[in-house]
């Protein structure tokens, strides 16, 4: 009832607030020192006072999303000032903050910013549009969590001071605002919520306090929310009755117009008197879906199980416990659950032992009734009966026989079968053995297989061997070794002079000078000549017991005494011999003069190879010219300046840049192609820094240097850094990386030698489709400039581009390839054009400071080489084959040479000999 008596109280004073300001008696001390002349509101002069001395925590919440236009905008600042006006803004009484939303949250000012009205004010205008979206339930939160917290100048909650937002927004919340707002008003902020224009007013209801009618407003458009600045001054200045009087709310404590209303914290409920609040029943009071129990808690609930069971993982169902799981059963082998513990079971076959827990296997085998012949064995849960190795079951299944493998098998064994206690094997009768096929036999040949130390023949017997001898032989008392049969001992020959034993006989001998007659056995004297072993070439003269030898007329007797020689035979026959004509004996020899040799015919002479009868000391090839020689070197090297050794032409120098297109047109399976042209490229040259230096360039949109001709001396490292090079992968700027290459790849910054030095510089161009940018600008300044340009193009590419890069003659500087897997034949034109480049530096550069020296070695020549000016490019200087039979140097018909462009470049002749 006294309640009840002070609420009306206070509305009759409510009432009397709103009198006009004529009939209120005021101090005007007051009203002169919070100086409100700026701006004043036509119901702010009326009311001016009302909130005076009002103690509360007020947080603006402004929509500042980009449905939100700049005119509607300011509406917004003008309704906030205009409440403004009516509030008693102080650090004692009314503190203000304000927050303004879109995607993010903006902290204007907090509730401890500004002391004074006139700062609040000037805040407010100075406000800046966010134009984003409308994340409303994270301005709540903030609110929540921040702007009304002690650090951000709220006053605690003890002090019962009223906490309140005033929300605008205009359009529909992008989060979730319902839970938070809820949150925010169990905690006692009062929140009032205005929507203006295509608002649900549902939303705004779930951001709202209750009663909503004294709570949630919604306007048609910003124009209307001043209409709103009296009703809010009526509301916020209202006497909160939490604040004056002894509520006795257990938790919170709720203004209402002219009274108040008790709440409870998330997971409590109001109990009948209003006051006090318990626990809510959640399990009564929801589907809470658990198997068997529900229990309570702040704001919640679990569900938990009867014993012997467990809580699922979905946390509702429940399943029995596994004790068998959870603890040390010790089961040998299995463990079955019951409802309140466990029990140990053995497997078929094995029966339990008394401690329950362990098993034994069942010994079928030791009843004495198993009636098994050889072995007994058991099994889950009987026996069976086994044979040993070499035995099969009976039908019985208890007794066993031998398996006879020879008959089951069938194993074709040439003579005999023998069973095992596994298998079989094939035997051979004595004197055989068994050939590698397992089957077979073959006699064994004991001569072959041991040393049998006979002397001459060994013959097999059964199981052993004899000796024997040849026809003529006999053998010896050790039956292995043989003698000869003494034919002239074992029988009366009868010979006059001696016996000799013959292979199956014998035969008689007569001493020197003596004949064997007719009778075989007995000698007559013979004449020496007649013996036919004088040797005489022409005649035999006996004389006393001796010979000598005599001549035709014509000859004479050589010194041997027996043969005969012409007396003149140079000037007797028609010799023909070319120079020199020599009696030899009864013949003649030719022989040539000084630095000539004898022809194979032996009478016409040719000019000494020279080559071969000196140390010429030709690295390569030996070429006779006259009476010396000269050296010359095979395909592909060139003569060094000591006129005897030889060097490739790849030793020359060459300043080389490769110019790669790296476009995403090539794709990385045909950029290793490329990688790999580049390296046999590599591989065909000399790199040092005497001889080739290389240099790369990628380009794509941009140009890489992937190194410079200073980078490596090494074709080794050089190689390495190629297969490292990474695929750019873009455009095509051919114009770009000719321009790169021409201003900066050949300066000596980047390792080319100075133009002075003469050095060749050439650039291998390689690309598979159009330019993005032009190409002969640099490509024809490059060429200016000395620079050989190669022009590589596969598959798209653009003949005319290509030809704009070549240099003249396009037909040796330009390639084109189909695609990537025919570049092989590019790759070796290119090696023959580049070596001809070094060529003409070797060869054009070197004649221009001396002659190349050219060695000539006389018949009688001590080896020193006598100098004489010689052109090594001189045509016929290139021919490596002669044809000296004539005594002179003179080209093989067989050879021809072609000669192009009417230079003659070493590596263009060579190619040219067919």
């Amino acid at each position: 009832m006294e309640k009840m008596l002070v609420g009306c109280f206070l509305l009759i004073l409510g009432q009397i607030l709103l009198l006009p300001a004529e009939a209120r008696e005021w101090p005007p001390s007051r009203s002169i020192s919070r100086g409100r002349h700026a701006r004043t509101h036509p119901q702010t002069a009326l009311l001016e006072s009302s909130c005076e001395n009002k103690r509360a925590d007020v947080v603006f919440i402004i929509d500042s999303s980009r449905s939100v236009n700049t005119h509607d905008y300011a509406k917004v600042k003008e309704f906030i000032v205009d409440i403004l006006q009516f509030l008693d803004i102080g650090p004692d009484v009314t503190r203000v903050g304000l927050l303004q939303y879109g995607s993010t949250v903006k902290n204007e000012f907090s509730l401890k910013t500004f002391k004074r009205k006139s700062e609040v004010e000037h805040a407010v205008k100075r406000m800046r549009h966010l134009s984003t979206g409308t994340m409303t339930g994270l301005a709540i939160q903030y609110a929540l969590n921040i702007a009304f917290s002690e650090a951000e100048g709220a006053r605690p909650l003890r002090e019962n001071v009223p906490r309140v937002i005033m929300i605008v927004t205009d359009g529909r919340p992008q989060d979730s605002v319902a839970e938070v707002a809820a949150k925010a008003r169990d905690t006692g902020i009062l929140i009032f919520a205005i929507g203006v224009g295509q608002v649900d007013f549902n939303t705004l209801k779930t951001i709202g306090s209750e009663p909503h009618e004294d709570h949630v407003f919604l306007v048609a458009n910003f124009s209307q929310i001043e209409s709103l600045t009296s009703v809010f001054q009526n509301k916020l200045c209202t006497v909160h009755m939490c604040s004056i009087l002894e509520h006795n709310c257990a938790h919170f404590c709720i203004n209402t117009p002219g009274s108040y209303v008790c709440r409870c914290r998330q997971g409590y409920i109001l109990n009948s008197d209003q006051t006090t609040c318990r626990i809510q029943d959640l399990c009564a009071a929801e589907d809470h879906g658990c198997e068997q129990l529900c229990v309570n808690l702040l704001g919640s609930f679990v569900c938990q199980c009867y014993s012997g069971y467990t809580l699922a993982e979905d946390g509702k169902r429940c399943v029995a416990v596994d004790y068998c799981t959870s603890e040390n059963h010790g089961c040998e082998h299995e463990c079955v659950n019951t409802d309140s513990s466990y029990f140990c079971r053995c497997p078929k076959g094995f029966a339990l032992n008394p401690d329950k827990k362990t098993c034994t296997k069942i010994d079928y085998c030791t009843s004495p009734d198993h009636g098994c012949q050889h072995e007994c064995v058991n099994t889950d849960d009987s026996y069976s009966c086994r044979c040993l190795k070499g035995f099969t079951l009976n039908p019985d299944q208890k007794t066993c026989r031998r398996i006879n493998y020879c008959a089951l098998n069938k194993p074709g064994c040439e003579h005999e079968c023998v069973n095992t206690e596994e298998g079989y094997y094939c035997r051979c009768h004595r004197g055989y053995t068994l050939d590698p096929n397992g089957k077979t036999c073959s006699r064994v040949d004991h001569c072959a297989e041991q040393d049998h130390g006979c002397a001459q023949l060994c013959l097999n017997t059964g199981d052993s061997f004899v000796c024997q001898c040849l026809e003529g032989f006999l053998i010896n008392e050790d039956l292995k070794t043989c003698s000869r049969v003494d034919y002239c001992l074992l029988s009366d020959h009868g010979c006059e002079y001696s016996c000799v034993n013959t292979d199956r006989s014998f035969a008689c001998q007569c001493p020197e000078e003596h004949v064997l007659r007719s009778d075989g056995k007995t000698c007559a004297k013979l004449d020496s000549c007649a013996l036919g072993n004088h040797g005489c070439e022409h005649s035999c003269v006996s004389s006393g017991g001796s010979f000598v030898c005599q001549c035709f007329e014509g000859y004479i007797l050589r010194e041997d005494r027996k043969t005969c020689r012409r007396k003149d035979t140079c000037q007797a026959v028609d010799h023909g011999c070319e120079h020199i004509c020599v009696n030899s004996d009864e013949s003649y020899i030719c022989k040539c003069l000084e630095g000539f040799r004898l022809a194979e015919d032996g009478k016409h002479c040719r000019r000494k190879d020279v080559c071969k009868s000196t140390h010429h000391g030709c690295e390569h090839i030996c070429v006779n010219r006259g009476s010396s020689y000269i050296c010359k070197c095979s395909k592909g090297f060139i003569l060094a300046e000591d006129g005897r050794r030889c060097k490739r032409c790849t030793e020359g120098p060459v300043d080389l840049v490769f110019v790669i297109d790296g476009s995403k047109s090539l794709g990385e399976e045909n950029f290793e192609i490329v990688k790999q042209f580049v390296t046999g490229i590599i591989d065909s040259l000399a790199i040092s820094p005497k001889a080739a230096r290389v240099g790369l360039l990628q380009y794509s949109t941009q140009v890489r240097t992937e190194f410079t001709l200073r980078n490596f001396s090494s074709a080794k490292d050089m190689k390495k850094a190629v297969a490292h090079m990474k695929y750019m992968g873009k455009g095509s700027m051919t114009g770009l990386a000719l321009k790169h290459m021409f201003e900066r790849s050949f300066t000596q910054v980047e390792g080319a030698r100075p133009l002075s030095a003469r050095v060749p510089r050439v650039v291998i161009v390689l690309t598979d489709g159009r330019a993005q940018d032009d190409v002969s600008e640099w490509a024809s300044k490059a060429q200016a400039k000395g620079v050989t340009m190669y022009a590589v193009g596969v598959g798209k590419a653009i003949e005319e581009e290509l030809q704009e890069i070549a240099s003249e003659p396009t037909e040796e500087h330009l390639f084109y390839a189909e695609d990537f897997s025919t570049m092989g034949e590019i790759s070796d034109k290119l090696r023959k054009g580049i070596c001809e480049v070094q060529h003409r530096y070797l060869f054009e550069e070197n004649n221009l400071a001396r002659s190349t020296q050219k060695l000539f070695h006389p018949t009688k020549s001590s080896g020193s080489p006598l100098a004489e000016k010689h052109n090594q490019c001189k045509c016929e200087n290139l021919i490596i084959r002669n044809d000296t039979e004539n005594g002179s140097p003179g080209k093989s018909p067989e050879i021809q040479m072609k000669i192009q462009n009417a230079t003659c470049i070493c590596t263009s002749l060579y190619q040219g000999l067919q």
